[in-house]
């Protein structure tokens, strides 16, 4: 087994498997974040968010989820050097255009702008709420970073192009997962690029939406 998870293949399946629960939260977390739309008073995002604060959540879930963070980051850096040393240096000037897709080719590069915007959304809202545990209201925390006048117009920008990046990561990371985990013939590829897809923007969408919602109607 440990020479399995040591392979090329078995680190392929293991950030695969990390990608999707980290798929399947990215669903939850836009959920939850849609509560901020659906009531003026915050309650409903409150109740949510204090929620995932109960000790069940914050010392069960939360280093679950944090440890599929860091498996998957750790997982892309080493099979992505891993690629770099393998490729052929006479296939560095080919045009790959016409067999993958841009966000296929820049998979890393876009993880590592994703990771840029979920750092700063941990600095404006994960630290304050659930580290340094000084925020009674946290529907006014998120809404007054937005509409905190030209400063909330830059926030509701920076989320807008975080929103799109990790739609675009995901647009390949979707269907690529589960590729990785036996799903690979040419029927399920085209469905769960099609899915992959439909999720990718509607997750974009989503997170585009609530700052927008947030700085102009709010």
């Amino acid at each position: 087994m440990s020479s399995f998870l040591s392979s090329s293949i078995g680190k392929k399946l293991i950030m695969s498997l990390s990608g999707l629960f980290l798929v399947l939260f990215i669903l939850v977390h836009l959920i939850l974040n849609s509560f901020l739309m659906f009531d003026s008073t915050g309650e409903l995002f409150n109740a949510g968010a204090h929620f995932m604060s109960i000790p069940v959540i914050r010392f069960g879930l939360q280093p679950v989820l944090a440890g599929g963070f860091i498996i998957h980051i750790i997982y892309a850096i080493i099979l992505t050097i891993q690629n770099m040393k393998a490729r052929p240096q006479k296939y560095a000037s080919q045009n790959l255009g016409e067999s993958s897709t841009w966000s296929s080719r820049n998979m890393f590069v876009l993880g590592g702008l994703v990771l840029v915007f979920i750092a700063m959304h941990l600095l404006h809202f994960f630290i304050p709420i659930q580290i340094e545990g000084n925020v009674h209201d946290d529907y006014q925390l998120v809404k007054n970073l937005f509409t905190n006048g030209s400063l909330g117009l830059v926030y509701t920008g920076l989320y807008i192009v975080g929103a799109i990046l990790l739609g675009l990561h995901l647009a390949h990371g979707f269907w690529s997962a589960f590729q990785s985990v036996g799903l690979s013939n040419k029927l399920w590829r085209s469905r769960l690029e099609k899915v992959g897809y439909i999720y990718a923007i509607f997750v974009a969408a989503g997170f585009t939406i609530i700052p927008l919602y947030l700085h102009f109607f709010a």
